[in-house]
């Protein structure tokens, strides 16, 4: 299977340099060109949730998960060459611990989620894309 260029660019963002904000502009893209497909946005915001959680917006970052966890459970494991199903296992994870530190305490003690990527072609495309710059 071939994955389109710019899901292979947010898998990219979203487990090689850790931008989310990168990884939601090109998911962005992809979604709306993909006639606002549910599968995108939940991706699209799990990048987003993750950006809250980093900058220590909790109610932020829990919403945003939430929201995807409700979109991303529609589909199968496996889908787009990725485990859905752990995806979905570590996003419910850091709701509940988001949730408890709300109710706990000052800020958030951030850490950046994966996802794996099961179909080794779609695998070898993410490791070999490289970010243009201009000079």
């Amino acid at each position: 299977m071939s994955y389109d260029p710019l899901y292979i660019q947010f898998l990219y963002h979203f487990n090689r340099d850790r931008d989310y904000y990168e990884c939601h502009e090109v998911m962005e893209e992809l979604w709306m060109e993909e006639n606002r497909s549910p599968l995108y946005q939940g991706l699209l915001q799990v990048a987003v949730g993750l950006y809250h959680a980093r900058n220590n917006n909790t109610n932020g970052a829990t919403k945003l998960l939430t929201q995807a966890l409700s979109k991303l459970e529609l589909y199968p494991n496996h889908k787009l060459g990725i485990d859905m199903d752990r995806l979905l296992q570590e996003c419910r994870q850091y709701v509940i611990e988001l949730q408890q530190h709300v109710e706990m305490g000052p800020a958030y003690p951030f850490y950046d989620l994966d996802i794996h990527i099961i179909d080794e072609l779609l695998a070898a495309d993410v490791q070999a894309y490289k970010v243009v710059t201009p000079d």
